[in-house]
């Protein structure tokens, strides 16, 4: 049983390695962390080009923020 639960884990890891590797191929800018939590979102059946789009918007809010700070200080 234990070996079998290794086996699993063994393979989400690989999983999980493989997709940041295309990540990363793809210039997404996501972390490790960041991935993984899209990928359990989709699991759990969130639209993944609804995903994007969030992501999207969420870092040209943050690219606004910043900038809207720089031109401040």
């Amino acid at each position: 049983m234990a070996s079998a639960a290794n086996a699993n884990l063994n393979a989400v890891r690989e999983t999980m390695e493989v997709l940041l590797e295309i990540s990363s191929l793809l210039n997404t800018g996501l972390d490790m962390e960041s991935l993984s939590i899209c990928v359990r979102l989709c699991e759990q059946g969130i639209n993944p080009e609804a995903l994007s789009a969030v992501i999207k918007e969420l870092r040209k809010t943050s690219e606004s923020l910043k900038a809207s700070e720089s031109s401040t200080n």
